[in-house]
């Protein structure tokens, strides 16, 4: 799947249905968050076998989710390493996905969501306590919420610009400064159910933006 300008759509249910897989999930997020790996690495930190993995991480090949990330251990013992692969993946909307890819879409986003919320609440978890290994970066917990009004057209300018926002920091592996880690970013947007037109005019200027 080669990157095009506005993200690259997968529309292939076999390939949504390799992403959607739970074990997947899980061994794309410790490469995104972790580095480079072995199916040896991924099967302890996982508590798979190696079999498991490997088979997972072949799969994830095929549709162009991870990729070999040639490396030689020490000792002249030679492993297979792989890598997650970068990129603006972006999925059919709703209103042009098919019952079957629906299926597919509704559990893959079940398993991100709770894996996020999971990630999250670990991190939470470290920073209570004493900054656990979090250090310094425990008070790097920027948060926002709120509320706008948008029409359609607008709240698709409003994520391309989020898009844009996040490829302004990406970087090279190479250019990387040192002190630099990884840091987790999700964007949720929704609308709000519809309101009698009473509510709408007592709203209609509110906006609220809480950021801490």
């Amino acid at each position: 799947m080669a990157e095009k300008p506005g993200g690259t759509e997968i529309t292939e249910l076999a390939a949504l249905k390799a992403l959607a897989q739970p074990r997947r999930q899980q061994i794309l997020q410790h490469l995104t968050l972790h580095g480079r790996a072995t199916s040896a690495i991924l099967a302890r930190a996982l508590a798979l076998n190696t079999g498991a993995t490997s088979y997972h991480l072949r799969e994830l090949a095929r549709y162009g989710f991870v990729e070999d990330a040639a490396a030689e251990e020490p000792g002249g013992r030679r492993a297979r390493w792989w890598r997650a692969v970068p990129g603006d993946r972006r999925f059919p909307p709703r209103s042009r996905q098919s019952p079957e890819v629906r299926v597919v879409m509704d559990e893959l986003n079940r398993h991100a969501y709770a894996a996020d919320l999971a990630l999250f609440e670990r991190l939470q978890r470290d920073r209570g306590e004493s900054g656990g290994e979090l250090g310094e970066w425990a008070d790097a917990f920027p948060y926002s919420r709120g509320s706008i009004r948008l029409t359609l057209p607008e709240l698709r300018t409003f994520f391309e610009e989020f898009i844009a926002l996040m490829n302004r920091y990406k970087r090279p592996d190479a250019d990387i400064p040192p002190g630099s880690r990884t840091v987790h970013t999700r964007l949720l947007a929704f609308p709000a159910p519809l309101r009698s037109p009473a509510n709408d005019d007592a709203d209609d200027n509110r906006r609220e933006t809480d950021a801490s």
